[in-house]
């Protein structure tokens, strides 16, 4: 019987984050349940994927019902959920559907952002752990590498991860299409918010050289300059930072423009026109509309973000129909080597079938071998193996190309038949064998 490759998780689509909260595993929880695994005796090979997102096993079974039940017991026990709660909310994909999923997965064509680059690490994490507690075999094994190597070509053969889908993110982009590199420069990050601590990630790990950080609460100023750091400024110092610094990220509370029109105008002659660039993702705006008409000054708001964003959005979309050619492609291959599987075992006792006669024979032989020195009988060896390969060449090369058809098992039984590969004892000589 073939071991089948089966997929069972639950994801942002099909299950709330209260309940994805319950199953997901630290790295202790991680090794418990592959441990499990390993005591599982309808599963013969896993691996388990847990992250935001997403909590899935992979494994490969001769006994798919029975390693279903064991696995929603497991979870579910993990959880401390009720089976009833989890079932509606897991998907179950077998075979080839399995084996797609992970390479969409892998090559975040089934992230709740399309094109994010962290669900290759995290698979690759799980992989590792699965290696490590003896979990994987030849099959995981296989499809791992093969997973990387799809995600690989997604990236490189496309565009899918080049347009930014995030609002920090984008305002990054932009600021790297004004200045080219954003080595050497410096930023102003005016309030503490949230999405304005993104964009300053962003931004240094894009290579900024120096960041000052101001707010109308001087010690959260000092705490977000901490992180990056960076140098604190008082509030009213923001004017004299104008003329110095190159990106200013505005991210406040205030009802009032932070920044306006005649403030930034005097400052151009002092700056000798260098660019200033401001990202404004404050609601209402910090920055007067109006500063966006001087020259060498750029300035976008979180609506021209989002509009960004959105094209962006569907430049991916036009590149995911590229990605899930790849997919399919390589779907196939990983079909075409797990029906190989199923010739493997015959090919290998054909081979070693002719190995114990080869042996037997130069046995049998050693008198009449005796005189030959170590090179001379070395040669002979080579020889009598060479023919085997020659004779077995074209059975082998037949089982191979028959491996996918629908009457591959009959072709095996043939084989194991004609060859007589299912006997028991070792090699023997007689009036049967002899009698052609």
């Amino acid at each position: 019987m073939k071991s089948k490759i089966i997929n069972i998780g639950m994801n942002h689509e099909t299950a709330p984050v209260e309940l994805r909260e319950c199953i997901a595993a630290d790295p202790e929880t991680t090794r418990r349940i592959l441990s499990a695994l390993r005591e599982l005796p309808s599963i013969r090979e896993g691996l388990f994927l847990s992250t935001c997102n997403r909590i899935e096993v992979l494994f490969t079974t001769e006994q798919v019902a029975e390693a279903k039940r064991g696995i929603l017991s497991l979870l579910s026990g993990l959880g401390q959920v009720p089976n009833e709660a989890l079932s509606g909310c897991f998907y179950s994909l077998e075979g080839l559907d399995a084996v797609k999923h992970i390479f969409r997965v892998a090559s975040s064509l089934d992230s709740m952002v399309v094109g994010e680059p962290q669900i290759l690490g995290q698979i690759k994490d799980a992989y590792q752990r699965a290696t490590q507690e003896k979990t994987s075999g030849v099959i995981v094994n296989r499809l791992m590498h093969r997973a990387f190597h799809v995600a690989k070509r997604v990236r490189t053969e496309t565009g899918i991860c080049e347009s930014a889908v995030s609002i920090s993110y984008a305002a990054v982009e932009l600021a790297k299409k004004i200045f080219h590199s954003l080595e050497e420069k410096t930023v102003l990050l005016i309030g503490a918010g949230e999405m304005a601590e993104l964009a300053a990630r962003h931004l240094v790990s894009n290579g900024v050289s120096s960041m000052q950080v101001t707010n109308r609460t001087f010690e959260r100023a000092v705490r977000m300059a901490e992180q990056f750091h960076g140098r604190p400024v008082a509030f009213d110092e923001i004017e004299r930072q104008l003329l110095e610094v190159d990106i200013v990220v505005c991210s406040t509370a205030s009802p009032e423009h932070i920044i306006t029109f005649e403030q930034v105008k005097k400052l151009l002659r002092k700056r000798r026109n260098r660019p200033l660039f401001f990202i404004d993702i404050a609601v209402p705006r910090d920055v007067e509309p109006r500063v966006n008409t001087l020259a060498n000054v750029y300035v976008y708001d979180i609506d021209d973000l989002k509009g960004v964003i959105a094209l962006n959005v569907e430049q991916r979309k036009r590149e995911a129909i590229k990605a899930e050619r790849i997919v399919k492609e390589e779907v196939l291959k990983f079909g075409q080597w797990l029906n190989t599987l199923s010739v493997v075992p015959t090919i290998t006792a054909l081979r070693e079938k002719a190995d114990a006669i080869i042996q037997a024979e130069l046995k049998k032989s050693n008198s009449l071998l005796e005189h030959l020195d170590e090179k001379q009988r070395g040669a002979v060896e080579v020889l009598v193996h060479s023919i085997a390969e020659k004779v077995l060449n074209d059975p082998i090369l037949f089982l191979k190309g028959r491996a996918e058809r629908a009457a591959a098992d009959t072709y095996l039984d043939i084989t194991r038949r004609l060859f007589n590969l299912d006997r028991n004892h070792g090699v023997k000589y007689g009036s049967e064998s002899d009698d052609y």
